[in-house]
C-alpha cells in the first residue's frame, strides 16, 4: 500500500487545522490583546493597544498592570488554589471508584462488556446541564437522598449537602467519572492475559500480581483518565454555580463574573491567559500519552 502523497495529507490535516485556527488561535490571539489593555468606559469595554499619533506614526500602550493585578490581589490566587484542589481531589476520587470498575468491565465476558459499557455511556446521551439539575434533586434538602433517609428513620432532619463543597465534588465525580472509566478500560481490556498467567504459574499470588503486571500496564490509561478528568474540572463553571455555596469559588466563576457582572474585559482576558498557560503543562503530557497509548 503506497503511503499518502504530501498534497494528501494536507488535505487531510486541514479541516481541524482550520477548526484549531478559527475557534482557538483567533480567539486566544484577541484575548492575548486584550489581556494587555486598560479598562475604558466604552463598547467594547478596553484601550486600543495599537493606535496612531497625529503625525501618523504607530503607538504601542502595553499595560502590564492586569496581570500584576492578578498576583497582588488574593481572590484570584484563592480561585485558582481551590480550583486546583478541587480538581485533583476530584480526579484522585474519580481513579479511585474507576478503576475497579474498568477493571471488572475489562475483565467480564463480551456481551456484559457491551451492557456495562452502555451504562457507563448513557449519561452523555442527556445534556450536561440536565445532569446537573438532576443531581441537584437527589442531595437538596428536600430531594430524594433526605426522603429516603427521613422515611428510613436514619436521619432526623435533613442532611445540608446543596451549596456545600461537597455538593461540588459530587457534581464534578459524577459528571465526569466515565471519562476515567473508559480510557482505564480501553488499556485494561488489551492487556496480554498470558503476562498475568505467567506471572500466576511462577507462584504470584493474585495481589502481587495486580501490584507487579496489571498497575504498570494500565499507567497510560492512569494518566489518560486523570488527565480527562483534571483539565475540565480544574475550569469548571456550571457545577460550582448551581450546587456550589459562596466557598466554591473556582477559576471558572471568577472569569465569568468579570467578564459579564464586572465588564472587566482586561482583568478577564489576563485570568483566561494564565489559566490557560497554567494547563498547558497537563495538556502536553496528556498529548504525549495519548500518542504514546495509540503508538501502542
Amino acid at each position: 500500500m503506497k503511503p499518502i502523497e504530501r498534497p494528501g495529507r494536507w488535505l487531510i490535516i486541514l479541516p481541524p487545522l482550520l477548526f484549531l485556527l478559527i475557534f482557538f488561535l483567533i480567539p486566544f490571539v484577541f484575548a492575548f490583546k486584550i489581556s494587555f489593555a486598560d479598562t475604558a468606559a466604552r463598547v467594547p469595554p478596553f484601550t486600543d493597544i495599537l493606535s496612531t499619533t497625529p503625525d501618523h506614526h504607530l503607538q504601542f500602550s502595553l499595560s502590564l498592570g492586569n496581570y500584576q493585578y492578578l498576583f497582588t490581589d488574593e481572590v484570584y490566587g484563592v480561585a485558582y488554589l481551590y480550583s486546583l484542589k478541587t480538581a485533583f481531589f476530584s480526579t484522585l476520587i474519580c481513579l479511585v471508584l474507576g478503576y475497579p470498575m474498568a477493571y471488572a468491565i475489562a475483565r467480564a465476558s463480551k456481551s456484559t462488556q457491551n451492557i456495562l459499557l452502555l451504562i457507563i455511556i448513557l449519561p452523555f446521551w442527556t445534556s450536561f446541564l440536565l445532569r446537573v439539575y438532576a443531581l441537584e434533586g437527589i442531595i437538596r434538602d428536600n430531594g430524594i437522598l433526605n426522603t429516603v433517609l427521613l422515611h428510613l428513620g436514619l436521619i432526623h432532619e435533613p442532611l445540608r449537602i446543596m451549596r456545600t463543597t461537597l455538593a461540588v465534588y459530587l457534581g464534578i465525580i459524577y459528571s465526569y467519572l466515565p471519562f476515567m472509566v473508559l480510557p482505564l478500560f480501553a488499556t485494561l481490556e488489551k492487556l496480554d492475559r498470558s503476562l498475568l498467567e505467567a506471572a500466576s504459574d511462577l507462584g504470584s499470588p493474585p495481589w502481587r500480581v495486580f501490584l507487579d503486571v496489571t498497575l504498570p500496564l494500565s499507567i497510560p490509561g492512569i494518566i489518560a483518565g486523570s488527565l480527562l478528568v483534571f483539565i475540565p474540572a480544574v475550569g469548571e463553571f456550571v457545577i460550582p454555580s448551581l450546587l456550589g455555596g459562596p466557598d466554591s469559588l473556582m477559576i471558572g466563576r471568577v472569569l465569568w463574573d468579570e467578564f459579564f457582572g464586572n465588564h472587566d474585559w482586561p482583568v478577564a482576558s489576563a485570568v483566561a491567559i494564565a489559566f490557560l498557560f497554567l494547563l498547558a503543562g497537563p495538556i502536553a503530557i496528556y498529548q504525549y500519552y495519548n500518542v504514546k497509548q495509540l503508538e501502542a
